[in-house]
Parts: structure tokens; sequence; C-alpha cells
């Protein structure tokens, strides 16, 4: 009776279940075995070049065998995945096609690829790295993106392009020679960490996107570095940014967000600030840019503390009705600041202003540049000292911090302009 009741027990439970593998040599059509594939199978491919237009609508995961080769043959996708729960894991993904208005890209994400993953693969020749539409969860990590070097950068794609997405973790990529790197738009609840970005238009382009984490990437000899526009409730934290021939972070109609710990060296512009409000920027290393910080339109109530201006031929570029008050809690570090700390409490006894009327004037008149050291420009910039009625609003850092906080400062100069390719 015992046995009888095992057995019809054993029979009531559902039958464990194992995914089949499926090996693909030279030779062989990957497509065949991915139509072959069940759901939740594994395709191995071995190393080789495969010519094929890859289509995935079933969740499986495909895994390359010291990097096989996958050729779209200069026509549309690559590979393009239209299920939930696939894996793409170390390939070379070449030769997409070169239509702007189709999207071709080496890897395309459909509506719904929910949980898609794509790692450790090599991306070569191809118009728009990934496009990832409309899905949620996505993991896109330590992956090498090039694109079509030799099209100008507006016919090229962008490396990484988010659009509608939710939850994304964008982590660990090399992107350069495409035209942004990442672009994100309408994508909420994502981490970017620890990307390189460079030799492209902007580093990031980044718009209508919240809740979002931006730490520890690299952009550099790019026209942009991280452009974060029209958005909020961001994380900036740990960035580096460097040798850029517009900017090293643009903060543009960004509300409620956090800039912190982050690195701008050697840019045209370090931070390029317009329309920015009720955000704090603290412990940042503003270092040897042509402009530290470019502050525009109505950019007001921001709590700007603890950080490092050093070296910047304008540290801050400041033209509005107003003064604004930086520096309130700490105080920022400035490397041209003249005062005194008599009582030694490490702040300084003079307020810091940013810029006068000469600032002021040559960046209305920029002729007058020529005339920076002559005798006539350094009398009236001691008078407007001496007479309110010739100040000019400026920034003020009250009771400006004597120390440098980073003390990494000075392996910072020398990252100049080179720009983007």
């Amino acid at each position: 009776m015992r046995a009888l009741l095992a057995l019809l027990l054993a029979c009531a439970l559902p039958a464990p279940t194992h995914a089949a593998q499926w090996t693909v040599a030279p030779g062989e059509s990957i497509q065949a075995a991915i139509e072959r594939a069940a759901a939740g199978d594994i395709v191995r491919v071995r190393r080789g070049r495969y010519l094929e237009n890859l289509r995935i609508d079933k969740p499986l995961t495909l895994v390359g065998s010291d990097f096989p080769t996958i050729s779209g043959g200069l026509a549309g996708d690559v590979i393009r995945v239209s299920a939930t729960d696939v894996t793409i894991d170390g390939f070379v993904i070449a030769e997409s096609g070169s239509d702007l208005g189709k999207q071709n890209a080496g890897i395309y994400l459909q509506p719904g690829s929910d949980r898609a993953a794509v790692n450790n693969c090599q991306f070569g020749y191809v118009l728009f790295g990934i496009w990832i539409e409309k899905s949620r969860d996505v993991v896109i990590s330590k992956n090498v993106i090039t694109g079509k070097r030799d099209h100008r950068s507006a016919s090229r794609g962008n490396g990484i392009q988010l659009y509608n997405s939710q939850g994304a973790r964008i982590i660990g990529n090399e992107i350069s020679f495409v035209r942004d790197g990442i672009y994100v738009d309408v994508s909420n609840n994502a981490i970017f960490r620890s990307n390189r970005i460079h030799n492209v238009r902007y580093g990031t382009h980044y718009m209508n996107s919240h809740h979002n984490t931006w730490e520890n990437n690299d952009s550099y000899n790019n026209r942009g570095g991280l452009a974060l526009m029209m958005t909020r409730h961001q994380v900036v934290r740990n960035n580096r940014a460097w040798g850029n021939s517009d900017h090293g972070i643009m903060l543009r109609t960004i509300q409620d967000s956090l800039v912190e710990g982050n690195v701008v060296a050697g840019n045209a512009r370090g931070f390029f600030i317009y329309d920015a409000e009720y955000n704090v920027l603290r412990n940042n290393l503003v270092v040897d840019n042509r402009v530290g910080v470019h502050l525009w339109a109505g950019s007001i109530h921001n709590e700007v503390d603890g950080n490092d201006f050093i070296g910047n031929q304008t540290q801050v570029k400041y033209v509005a009705a107003r003064d604004e008050l930086w520096g309130i809690k700490e105080g920022n570090h400035w490397s041209n600041y003249l005062g005194w700390d008599r009582n030694g409490d490490g702040r300084g006894d003079l307020p810091y202003e940013a810029n006068d009327v000469v600032d002021r004037l040559s960046w209305r008149y920029p002729m007058m540049k020529l005339l920076m050291a002559s005798p006539a420009l350094q009398t009236l910039r001691l008078i407007s000292r001496q007479f309110p009625l010739l100040r000019a609003p400026s920034v003020v850092d009250r009771v400006p911090r004597m120390a440098v906080g980073h003390q990494d400062w000075r392996s910072w100069f020398g990252k100049g302009i080179t720009g983007s390719d």
C-alpha cells in the first residue's frame, strides 16, 4: 500500500526539467539551433565566423566559446531579441546595417525584452551598439562597443540607447567612435556605473528620465562628458570627466539631485549649470578648466559646498542681477583666494567673490581681453572693489576654505582638451 501511494505521489509531481544544450560549430547555422531549442535551453557557439542576422523569440542563453564572430553582413540588425529572459554572452558582434531610420543595431532589444542580459561582448562596425526599447531590468555589462568610425559623427548611431525602459543596469562597458556614448530618454530607476566613454559627441546624452544613479564613470576626449537634462532625483557620484571640448558635466533643467565627489579637469567648461534648482553639489574637484563653472539661467537655491576650485582660467562665469551665495555650511576652496586666516580656523577672513565688473565687461565685449594686462583695466578692477556702486553681482563664498580637500589635485593638471572624433 505504501509503495502504491509513493508511486501515485511521484506521478502527481511535475517531472524535473533540465535545460538542454545545443552546440553550433563553424559551417552550421546558429539560427537553426535557436529554432530547435526550447525555452530555457542553452545554445553554445564555437569559435568561428558566422554570417547571420539572428532572431531570438524565446527565453534562452546564447554563449560564445572563445569569442566567435557573428556578422550581420552590413544589413539590418545583427541580433534582434523579442523574448524575455534572453542572455547573450561572449561574442564578437559586427557589421550591422547603416540605416538610421531603421535603427540598425548590433543587438536590438524589442519592447518586452525584459530581463535581457548582454555581457562580455565586443561590438565592431555597428551603427547602434545596443538598442533597448520598452524593456525592464535589462543588464548590459562588460561590453566593448566601437561604432562606424569612417562615418561622420551625425551619421553614426549611439553606443547604448535606452528608450522608455525601467530598471536597467549599465555597468563596466567601454564605448567609442559612436555618436553619443549612452543615450537615455524616458527611462527611470537605472544604474550607470564604471563605464568608459571616449571619442564621441556626448559621453552621455540624457533627457526626461528620473531616479537614476551615475557613478564611477569616465568620460574623456569628447565634445561633452556627462549631459543630464530635464530631469530630477539623480545621484551623480565619483565620475571623472576630462579633456572634453565643451563641458565636463552639464546640469540643465535639473532639480532635487545630488552631485558629489566628481572630478572635472581640462575641459572648456568644467560644469555647465543651466536652470538648475534645489540640487546639492559637494566635494567635487574642478581643476584646470578654461571655465570652472558656467552658471546661467536662474540656477538658484543650490547648495554648493566643500568643493575645490583649482587653477581654472576663470573660476566661475556668472552673469545675473544678484549675488549667489555658495559655501554656506563648509565653504569651498578657491586657488586664487587672496584673503587671510588670522584666527587659524581654516576659513578665510574675507569673502571670496568669483567675478567683478572687469570680468563681466570682458564677457560682454570679448575684444577687451587684449587689454587685460593694461594699467587701465587693473585700475578699474581695483576701483570697483572699493566702490559698491561699481560692483557686479557675483558668486560669493563668505567664508572660503583655506585647505584643499582633494590631495591628488596635481595629477589632474595637463589633461587638456583634445575634443571628439
